[in-house]
């Protein structure tokens, strides 16, 4: 294999914007090593567009919030694909949309343990594999919820997504000095069926009106700062949140 090959993991990288990730570093050179965590057909669909892009792609079913799922996920890019050079912390949930004080502990423990956790464990199996070879690139997939705060929608969510800027921040500077580069994205409101399993499919229609540039953004549009982030052309970009949220 080229020194010079990108194999990039995609936590999360069957539906939305995970795929719509997985099929655009695909188009710039990467081999991709999917990971999912229920909907193997979307996996399997997305992982098919990667192939005749002519890519390579392991796909694997992880639970991020596991330890051993995650390294299971690494272990298997590093036998299948070879040396990880880049990740994309994309698995994430919400629970369903309301006040706090009516989530379930439930609810707010799988939030907290998928959004949270889980980026933690990647990044930290990411950090020694790309510090081992001397460099690569991660970027982190928050939310304009951060700083929005999102009351009434999942403040507890939005929560873990202010946590996720300060894993990006902090990592940043902490792995500068061994040749890695850690940011994040942050999109607004995007037309995925992530709004549907919260219970408000025509949620991102009627967010419009609250969106300077009068829309909801697309998987396309948060695919493409991603592949920027990973690129050589950011080579000098690190510890930056990218608000991509139409004005948002």
């Amino acid at each position: 294999m080229s020194s010079t090959t990108s194999v990039t993991v995609v936590t999360g990288g069957s539906r939305g914007i995970g795929a719509a990730t997985c099929v655009r570093l695909a188009a710039e050179g990467h081999d991709l090593v999917l990971g999912y965590v229920r909907d193997g057909a979307a996996a399997e669909e997305t992982a098919r567009a990667v192939r005749a892009a002519g890519r390579r792609c392991a796909v694997v079913r992880a639970d991020t919030s596991v330890e051993a799922d995650v390294e299971r996920l690494f272990d298997t890019a590093e036998a299948e694909l070879g040396l990880v050079t880049g990740l994309v912390n994309n698995a994430g949930v919400t629970g369903p949309l309301g006040r706090l004080a009516d989530a379930t502990t439930e609810d707010l423990r799988r939030v907290v343990e998928v959004n949270l956790l889980g980026y933690l464990l990647c990044c930290r199996r990411a950090a020694r594999d790309m510090g081992a070879h001397g460099g690569g690139a991660i970027v982190n997939i928050s939310s304009a919820a951060a700083t929005l705060g999102s009351p009434g929608d999942y403040v507890h969510y939005a929560a873990t997504k202010a946590a996720t800027d300060a894993l990006t921040v902090g990592l940043s500077k902490e792995l500068g000095p061994d040749g890695i580069r850690v940011n994040a994205v942050a999109p607004g409101i995007i037309e995925t069926d992530m709004h549907a399993t919260m219970g408000d499919p025509d949620r991102p229609a009627k967010a419009a009106a609250t969106i300077p540039l009068g829309r909801p953004g697309h998987p396309s549009e948060i695919a493409a700062a991603v592949a920027w982030l990973l690129s050589p052309d950011a080579s000098y970009t690190t510890g930056t949140i990218l608000r991509v949220s139409g004005g948002r």
